[in-house]
């Protein structure tokens, strides 16, 4: 529902009131050539001093009263807007509240610290108190939905609070930043601050966008950079700001412009190796050579020169420079692991390696209100009273005609049901005729102690996979009473990425998925590694088909809930050929779903 606002006039739009100019006297008529008498002159004169004081303080008390009547109600106004009612961000009518709240939703909504809230509202210490409460209400709520399986180290927690000091010293709006992009806009090469910053170009899909950032971040992290985003890709549509007291939204007035910078830019780091731009020095000095900024291309499509980005000597020479501009698609957090210089740092942050987007992701990412209301009405109204709650992410990469890419592909359906059921995820189906007849009677008899029930949660462009599943169940219902109840929020049909309600359907799908019990995912998607990362759970990972046959076996448990780096370098930095980097070290190993990817897992053994 749109809110009426109120006008911004006070006026009444006709004929103004037009009050006496100072020393202009009005004087009676007289005959043309008499002159007024000297005395009675004086007379109004003192009388018009006297009339325009009086209008004076009168226009003065009428503002005054202006003022007191209009502050108010500027200030209910601000109140209404901070208070809004947040809007639902699904296609389908919102659902009614049950007057019977669910259990883990049962307190105040008032988010005031109080010693009866049982949850970790900071995440173990991720988070820190101060923020606007109502503005952003996932930011610490999304405890009372979540229970995290790990706890972030003391370490992590006492370097995301210098991160924060430092995004607020040097952040958008100081005069640090002010310098720094002075500098940048004139193409001043030397620094005369102490604030390095690495501003990161936005440019993929929602799962991709989450992916980046967190990589992003922890690269600002591990050589004390401010991490400034895109501001154009609707980040605040979907995001809370992260960093309290200051933004990570690049300023309106940058002075650089992101479509400047491609593959085949000459600021590209890979480019000004190749062109020798620093003399060709073998330990890249830059000695009386230091570029305003380098623009970082990590993107799918990178090259040999870009990769070098992950070497240690690379690595030296730019944290030099004052400005790096980054465009990536890509989790590349595995490489940050294979350079020698930031391993004593990872492993102090991380004890538990592969919980790296675990941590990063829960503290960057604060869905915004609409977002956010949209989830836990959803959760609370189809899946919280649920005994178990099994997500399925779809994710069809087959084709079937130009435009039947999301099927309908049986083998696809039946992959997904011989994986539930393979790992008792979802329990087995009678065959028995009259079944659907005879489960009824028996849970009718029984009452409620058979009243079991399963929540299936399917997010998929395409409606029909969850309309099957739920079909089989109706039809030949599981062979222990327990009830399964399929449900989807959204079938978009079309990845659209650059429409911003679609991002904020998929965001709230991604957090709704990160809140089951047990997940299943389709490998290479990034929107599947985005909710099993913030889930922290280890999911059942569908292997991709070849030629529409069921592969054999249909899914595999994950090695660890970190993401896949799909575009992983193979090239060894120290020994400078290619090499096998899955088998380097203990904690960075190949991934399952993408043989030539790499993802950290929590081993210390080959």
């Amino acid at each position: 529902m749109v809110m009426g606002r109120q006008s911004n006039s006070y006026g009444s739009g006709g004929d103004e009131e037009r009050l006496p100019l100072r020393g202009v006297l009005e004087t009676q008529q007289r005959a043309p050539g008499t002159p007024p008498p000297v005395h009675h002159a004086a007379e109004q004169l003192k009388e018009a001093r006297r009339g325009g004081s009086r209008l004076w303080r009168a226009s003065v008390r009428a503002g005054l009263v202006l003022c007191l009547l209009t502050v108010p109600a500027v200030l209910l106004l601000l109140r209404w807007q901070a208070d809004a009612s947040p809007q639902w961000v699904f296609d389908f009518e919102a659902p009614e509240e049950d007057d019977d709240q669910d259990i883990q939703d049962d307190m105040s909504d008032d988010l005031s610290p109080s010693p009866q809230i049982a949850y970790d509202r900071l995440l173990g210490g991720l988070l820190v108190e101060g923020f606007d409460e109502k503005s952003c209400r996932s930011r610490y709520q999304f405890a009372r939905y979540h229970n995290s399986p790990s706890i972030p180290s003391a370490y992590l927690i006492e370097r995301l609070r210098k991160q924060e000091a430092l995004q607020k010293k040097c952040g958008p709006g100081t005069k640090a930043y002010k310098e720094a992009s002075k500098q940048l806009k004139y193409g001043q090469s030397i620094n005369t601050t102490d604030c390095n910053y690495l501003y990161l170009i936005i440019h993929a899909g929602l799962g991709n966008r989450m992916l980046e950032i967190t990589s992003a971040f922890l690269y600002a992290l591990l050589t004390n950079r401010i991490l400034l985003v895109d501001r154009y890709k609707e980040i605040a549509d979907l995001f809370c700001e992260p960093f309290p007291g200051t933004s990570w939204l690049v300023p309106s007035d940058f002075p650089l412009n992101n479509d400047e910078f491609s593959q085949t830019s000459p600021e590209s780091y890979g480019n000004m190796l190749q062109n020798k731009v620093f003399g060709g020095n073998t330990d890249r000095s830059l000695a009386g050579n230091r570029p305003p900024y380098v623009y970082l291309h990590l993107d799918g499509t990178y090259g040999f020169h870009d990769k070098l980005f992950f070497c240690e000597d690379d690595q030296q020479f730019l944290q030099e420079v004052s400005w790096l501009i980054m465009r990536t698609d890509m989790y590349f957090v595995p490489s940050l692991f294979l350079i020698p210089a930031f391993q004593d740092e990872l492993s102090r942050l991380f004890p538990e390696k592969d919980t790296v987007f675990h941590h990063l992701a829960r503290y960057l990412f604060h869905p915004t209100n609409n977002v956010w209301y949209s989830v836990t009405k959803y959760f609370r109204s189809y899946l919280a009273k649920a005994e178990k709650r099994v997500g399925i992410q779809i994710r069809i990469y087959e084709t079937k005609g130009i435009l039947q890419r999301n099927g309908p592909f049986p083998h696809i359906l039946n992959q997904i049901l011989s994986c539930a059921q393979n790992e008792k995820l979802l329990p087995e189906v009678s065959m028995a005729e009259g079944a659907a007849a005879e489960t009824q009677n028996n849970r009718t008899a029984a009452g409620t102690q058979n009243n079991r029930t399963i929540a299936v949660l399917t997010t998929s462009l395409s409606s029909w996979y969850s309309d099957q599943i739920q079909k089989k169940y109706d039809e030949q219902p599981a062979v222990d009473g327990i009830t399964v109840k399929v449900f989807q929020p959204s079938h978009e049909e079309y990845q659209r990425s650059r429409n911003k309600k679609h991002n904020m359907k998929a965001l709230a799908e991604i957090y709704l998925l990160s809140m089951s019990d047990e997940l299943i995912t389709s490998g290479f998607s990034t929107f599947g590694y985005a909710a099993q990362g913030l889930a922290g759970l280890k999911p059942w990972i569908m292997f991709k088909s070849e030629n529409h046959v069921m592969p054999d076996p249909p899914c595999g448990r994950a090695m660890s809930i970190e993401p896949c780096f799909h575009q992983a370098p193979f090239y060894d930095c120290k020994a400078k050929k290619d090499a096998d980097l899955g088998k380097v070290v203990p904690y960075v190993r190949h991934c399952e779903d993408v043989s030539w990817g790499l993802k950290i897992v929590n081993q210390t053994h080959l």
